[in-house]
């Protein structure tokens, strides 16, 4: 019997919001995947499996440094992609975790792509998840978009450099990841008198989270990785 690899999104943070087909999968698996950015930090995902309080399964950690080196995050996704072939060769169902939709931002991708070109008689089944944009704009009642309204969704830790054009040119906009980033996009945004069209959201459904629309009041302050801002180029009414 060959194993089935599956990618699981868990959503933003709430358990509640995990789909059945994922808690299901999860009930069966015989090893879960947990990705950590590094050996002593907890996986998000992982602490939303175990406020589900399922599954039976063993667990396997797997490290992914949050790094821009190419080279050792290739290394990182074939070191992972090999132990996973190792298990799923067994015979064994494998469930890889993450937070958000696993085809969206997330190292899912590229472990998924690896295992495909390598190993492509092993199964691979992708379950998607509420990802943290769209769990944000429920939050604050406000639709990312409209009619035939743009939108463009932009990685907020880099590549910000034309974010003024963006502005003027979608009708809005998500920027993910943006804890690094706050005064850049605070003084554009004033630049465009848009200070009042931009809402930031942090650990959206998690018992800490936070949301603010005065971006120039957290100017300097540490943010969480998990924070993402929604700008609406004709304001919030």
């Amino acid at each position: 019997m060959k194993g089935i690899f599956y990618g699981l999104g868990l959503g933003p943070g709430d358990p509640g919001l995990v789909t059945l087909k994922a808690y299901k999968i999860l009930e069966e698996a015989d090893v879960l995947c947990i990705p950590k950015s590094s050996v002593d930090k907890e996986s998000l995902a992982y602490k939303i499996v175990r406020e589900l309080n399922v599954g039976k399964f063993e667990t396997m950690e797997l490290l992914f440094p949050m790094i821009k080196d190419s080279l050792l995050l290739k290394e990182s996704w074939v070191a992972a992609g090999e132990r996973i072939a190792e298990r799923l060769a067994q015979g064994l169902r494998v469930a890889f975790v993450t937070i958000g939709d696993p085809m969206f931002y997330s190292t899912y991708g590229y472990i998924s792509k690896y295992l495909m070109t390598n190993y492509p008689e092993f199964e691979r089944i992708t379950v998607p998840g509420i990802t943290a944009m769209t769990a944000a704009a429920s939050l604050i009642g406000v639709p990312l978009s409209e009619g035939e309204e743009s939108l463009v969704v932009l990685q907020g830790s880099y590549g910000l450099d034309n974010l003024e054009d963006t502005l003027k040119n979608y009708d809005n906009i998500v920027l993910m990841k943006i804890n690094r980033d706050i005064s850049h996009v605070a003084d554009s945004l004033k630049r465009l008198g848009m200070e009042k069209n931009a809402v930031l959201v942090s650990r959206c459904g998690y018992a800490n989270q936070f949301i603010t629309m005065d971006l120039d009041s957290i100017k300097g302050e540490p943010l969480d990785y998990m924070s993402l801002i929604i700008i609406k180029k004709n304001g919030f009414n």
